[in-house]
């Protein structure tokens, strides 16, 4: 892909914003907001792919009910921990 870094979070952004469920847009959304321009470019590749899963399956990783694939479960546990701290 051909993008430019501010494109490329912008739509990064978009995506976390606009999930298939709420819970996942309010879990995923403020993360990408205040940390997207934190991560490293491998971290952003791994949320590039967290993005593609389904939102059923992320809900219950992030929540701890299942376990994530070994590539992505690292980022959803911070993302899980971050999350918690909102609440």
């Amino acid at each position: 892909m051909n993008e430019t870094q501010e494109a490329r979070l912008k739509r990064l952004r978009m995506r976390s914003w606009r999930r298939g469920t709420k819970e996942m847009d309010l879990i995923l959304g403020p993360f990408s907001d205040r940390h997207l321009t934190e991560l490293s470019e491998a971290d952003l590749l791994v949320y590039d792919q967290l993005l593609e899963e389904n939102d059923q399956d992320l809900y219950l990783w992030v929540t701890g009910v299942g376990q994530a694939p070994v590539q992505i479960r690292d980022l959803l546990d911070r993302i899980a921990v971050l999350a918690d701290a909102r609440r």
